[in-house]
């Protein structure tokens, strides 16, 4: 008697073909950037050929933002996106985190009005995290990155 034995959870779906995960993963590319990829764009300050945009209430924006963002809570996106950015130029939406939504629903708001967009991986709890500075209305701050998100001793992880 043979026993088929069951694959593990892994591998209980098997993995797509490679030209599959390859045209997935691909696509996960142009809907979202890394919080560490887009800290290395501005900080060359040059125009890094996009805008950030904090999706956050003005409370949390006065709590801590990415320097030079700009501010729009995902609320007034339909009213204001046009005031505030230009059509031409790829944005990229941030929330709070991972645990929270906000980016995506900011992101969705901004591509049904005709703008390029990306999600920021992460959000702002990702960015302070890993030792980037931020504003505040106190000033700009940065806390020491967390060994779990960022390298340490290295100026790059090698993603």
């Amino acid at each position: 008697m043979t026993m088929t034995r069951t694959p593990n959870p892994v591998l209980r779906v098997a993995p797509a073909a490679p030209a599959e995960a390859a045209a997935h993963f691909r696509a996960s590319l142009a809907f979202h950037a890394d919080v560490s990829d887009i800290a290395a764009a501005l900080a060359t300050g040059e125009n890094p050929g996009f805008v950030v945009l904090d999706s956050r209430s003005t409370e949390s924006w006065d709590q801590g933002h990415i320097p030079g963002a700009v501010h729009l809570p995902t609320a007034l996106i339909p009213e204001q996106a046009e005031q505030l950015l230009d059509r031409s130029v790829p944005v990229v939406t941030y929330c709070w985190g991972p645990g929270c939504n906000g980016a995506t629903r900011a992101a969705l708001a901004l591509a049904e009005l005709g703008y390029q967009v990306k999600e920021m991986l992460g959000g702002f709890e990702y960015w302070a995290r890993e030792g980037f500075p931020y504003e505040t209305w106190q000033g700009r701050e940065r806390r020491a990155a967390d060994p779990l998100t960022a390298p340490v001793d290295a100026e790059n992880c090698g993603c």
